[in-house]
């Protein structure tokens, strides 16, 4: 099985990365993998399956990110994603959350690797396309390179060819998801030394990459890079990446032809009685840097969320200058 070829990819986010935004980010990067928000499994099995699970064909290349620790639960979800399309799954063994860890997955997995590598090998069993890992560099204040080699060892023997490592610790008691995020160091040299140590394996870096110039010093490392809140609050830092990572031909696009792009998806969301807003609380960073990115950003989340009148949205699309 061969995983996506990538070497950009843009975080599962939760609350943020719903099909929206990924339709949106698709205006701006064709390449770009996409992950999904993480889904629990429990939800797909019990819940609105087409809410949760649907998205529209321009997202692809996308991966469905899952939450659970039930191999069989994960094999049956996997069996349904694969229904719906998905041709990548990836499982979350990073998210710090203490509600992801009542439900015994997200980072604590970190704790089982047998465990977890039962869940892959049966998510594999169950379908045919490849199923990776996303992980920290380790759990609470223990810099433990020999048990990430351990783990990452156990995950590479289930014949898991890809491994997603945000290079932080996950504290599991006493920090908030966003602090978690921002206290534990950052410490891009162990994920390096996994890659060396762990040649055959596809190793994607991620944890406050924000810059060109720090996709690049990774790049000279690791085999791929993934950008969260950057790629949520500056989206047109993906403007070119198609160019610069893919070798597309295709021009690069305005800040104003993004904008307008997603004229006929905001008149089919009216149309389905849904709110503007749904998709345009994505866009905010539009004309991040720009002249009138205030106003961008203010008329977005005052006047339009008001009037949910497209024309509305036409109106400030053209008076918004690069």
């Amino acid at each position: 099985m061969t995983h996506l070829i990538e070497k950009i990819a843009i975080a599962p986010m939760l609350d943020w990365s719903d099909r929206h935004y990924r339709y949106f980010m698709r205006q701006i990067s064709q390449h770009t993998t996409l992950y999904t928000e993480m889904v629990v499994a429990d939800a797909i099995i019990h819940g609105n399956r087409d809410k949760l699970l649907a998205f529209d064909p321009s997202e692809q290349p996308l991966v469905l990110q899952l939450g659970g620790s039930d191999p069989a639960k994960l094999a049956h979800v996997s069996k349904i994603a694969y229904d719906y399309g998905y041709r990548e799954i990836n499982l979350n063994c990073g998210c710090p959350s203490e509600r992801v860890q009542s439900g015994s997955f997200g980072a604590c997995l970190m704790r089982e690797p047998d465990l977890v590598a039962d869940c892959i090998k049966a998510m594999q069993d169950a379908v045919a396309i490849p199923i990776t890992i996303k992980h920290r560099i380790g759990l609470d204040y223990a810099y433990d390179y020999a048990y990430l080699s351990q783990f990452v060892a156990k995950i590479g023997a289930t014949g898991s060819s890809k491994i997603i490592v945000h290079a932080r610790n996950a504290v599991l008691k006493g920090l908030s998801p966003k602090d978690n995020r921002q206290i534990p160091p950052l410490r891009y040299d162990m994920v390096y030394q996994l890659k060396q140590d762990f040649p055959e394996l596809t190793v994607m870096i991620n944890g406050g990459i924000k810059t060109v110039t720090e996709i690049e010093q990774h790049l000279q490392q690791v085999d791929s890079v993934m950008l969260g809140r950057e790629a949520y609050y500056n989206p047109y830092l993906f403007a070119d990446f198609d160019a610069r990572y893919y070798a597309s031909q295709a021009p690069l696009k305005t800040r104003k032809e993004i904008a307008l792009a997603m004229l006929a998806y905001l008149e089919n969301l009216l149309r389905q009685g849904n709110k503007l807003h749904n998709a345009t609380r994505h866009m905010l960073g539009l004309y991040h840097g720009c002249q009138h990115a205030k106003l961008w950003r203010q008329q977005l989340t005052t006047q339009l969320i008001k009037s949910n009148d497209l024309n509305d949205y036409i109106k400030l699309v053209e008076y918004m200058q690069e």
